[in-house]
């Protein structure tokens, strides 16, 4: 289902505790009530996402050159495997340093906010897997 959400805050980040959905504006600076202070930029920001695929990904890479940040994303069927593995990098995502250091601090927030909800979120593959047998 497509969307369209406005926002009229010029901050750098928006995290917003009522809703599960958190994005990254591109405004420059804070604003004191509505009235913006000299020198500052105020935006309003509608995003359209009619247009959006939803893509899974279990694997990411990161790179980065001194202008840009880039992600590498894909789906790696089997994570469990011995060897040599070739994972198909299906989404690629170039972004400059401030975007990335925006997203570090939301995707840090909403992390945070997860696991005091539901629990430390264990990276060690070999922590989460139940041996079978």
């Amino acid at each position: 289902m497509a969307k369209k959400k406005t926002d009229a805050k010029a901050s750098d980040e928006a995290v917003e505790d009522q809703t599960p959905e958190t994005e990254a504006e591109a405004a420059p600076a804070e604003t004191a009530g509505d009235e913006a202070q000299p020198g500052q930029i105020q935006q309003r920001i509608t995003v359209d996402d009619a247009g959006v695929t939803a893509a899974y990904s279990n694997f990411c890479r990161v790179s980065s050159t001194p202008e840009e940040l880039i992600l590498d994303l894909g789906l790696n069927p089997t994570p469990f495997a011995n060897g040599d593995i070739t994972v198909p990098v299906t989404q690629r995502i170039i972004m400059n340093h401030i975007t990335a250091k925006r997203m570090l601090g939301l995707l840090s927030a909403t992390l945070q906010r997860h696991e005091q909800a539901f629990g430390v979120v264990e990276t060690d593959v070999r922590r989460r897997v139940r041996p079978q047998g």
